[in-house]
């Protein structure tokens, strides 16, 4: 039993971009309580983690980068460094947060050998991995290593048991959340910068550009909705590819590319609604940041995103990998203004109560502190 007043998690990620798991990542090192829990981070030293690492570092996180691993063996040499760095940390709590299945498992295993007393792993999203029996072996193994999984959403539980029969007993549900700020005043030279002019509805999707997101149907929508302008941050693998197929379709002048922007509180403020046409999802938390905005939300229909955003309650649900859907959803929200503001005020009612991430980070501390407790 860990009794200690101050002790420390392990927060450990592989992940070789910023994205919605990382994002989740610092917000759980910002409100875990510092009277109780001392924050480190294991992280990827690739250029694609120096975000996490710096912003980890900003919150009061100590921060070690650990070789990326390219090959088996390369992962299996590195378990007894890692599992001594763990130990010299006086480590209490390993927790990795993984992108895929079979995401972190060196860090996992290296914690394992160094017997850290509490193993967790929070699953921001399931990928379909296919039937092959290595694969099913691994997650088999990591699961003896964890002492609990932590899944976004019930959706992702509910893929966990079924694709690889995670037992109900070492399986949590603490679903994603945001922390909660005072509205930004919106600045009209900003939407000006955007859309062009007051009039012309502005379309907003914050979202990393890879295949997952389905920007290339929203991109559909656009063509089928010249009355609006569209704003794309984000960046990611796909980025030239969709700058050229909007160029293709001749949308240059009403869809703009910002890349990656630390300004999003900002682009909510000036945006009229806010799409998310992803294919597959864990719980996003792109779409409560737009809910807490009081920003009209059109997401598609798929496990974890139906989660919080209900149709014609919270938002609207459309069809994934449809352009034609996306765009009527869209013309939805900006015909019908008032229910729009309707749907979107009770938006922002269900998110400030139920995804807080003060009360998330509070429930994870408890989960520790049960784990310890044994």
């Amino acid at each position: 039993m860990i009794t200690s007043a101050l002790r420390t998690v392990a927060h450990y990620s592989d992940s070789e971009a910023f994205g919605g798991t990382e994002r989740a990542l610092l917000q759980l090192v910002a409100d875990l309580d510092r009277e109780k829990w001392r924050s480190v981070l294991f992280h990827a030293a690739v250029p694609g983690a120096e975000q996490v690492a710096l912003e980890a570092r900003a919150l009061g996180a100590i921060v070690h980068p650990v070789a990326r691993v390219t090959r088996p063996m390369e992962g299996v040499s590195s378990l007894p460094s890692l599992a001594m760095s763990l130990r010299r940390a006086r480590v209490a709590v390993f927790h990795a947060h993984q992108t895929w299945s079979l995401s972190c498992r060196y860090g996992i295993v290296a914690a394992s050998i160094a017997r850290v007393p509490a193993i967790v792993a929070s699953m921001q999203l399931f990928i379909e991995m296919p039937p092959l029996a290595g694969i099913d072996l691994q997650y088999a193994f990591l699961s003896r290593c964890l002492d609990r999984h932590i899944a976004v959403s019930r959706s992702v539980a509910a893929r966990l048991r079924g694709r690889f029969h995670a037992p109900d007993a070492k399986m949590r549900v603490i679903p994603n959340a945001i922390t909660l700020r005072l509205p930004v005043p919106p600045d009209q030279r900003l939407r000006a910068e955007l859309a062009g002019d007051d009039s012309t509805p502005l379309v907003l999707t914050v979202a990393r550009l890879d295949a997952q997101k389905g920007v290339g149907f929203l991109l559909d929508a656009a063509a089928a909705l010249p009355e609006a302008a569209f704003v794309i941050a984000g960046d990611g693998p796909e980025r030239a590819a969709l700058e050229a197929r909007a160029e293709a379709l001749g949308l240059d002048d009403r869809v703009r590319f910002l890349g990656h922007r630390r300004d999003v509180p900002s682009l909510l403020a000036v945006a009229d609604v806010f799409v998310l046409p992803s294919l597959y999802e864990g719980l996003p938390l792109s779409v409560m940041e737009a809910m807490a905005a009081n920003v009209p939300v059109v997401a598609t229909a798929i496990g974890g995103t139906d989660e919080i955003v209900r149709d014609g309650e919270t938002g609207w649900l459309v069809a994934p990998g449809d352009g034609r859907a996306l765009a009527a959803g869209i013309r939805a929200v900006l015909v019908d203004r008032e229910r729009a503001v309707r749907i979107a005020d009770a938006a922002l009612d269900y998110v400030t109560r139920e995804h807080s991430s003060a009360a998330m980070a509070a429930e994870v501390g408890r989960l520790y502190e049960e784990l310890l407790r044994r």
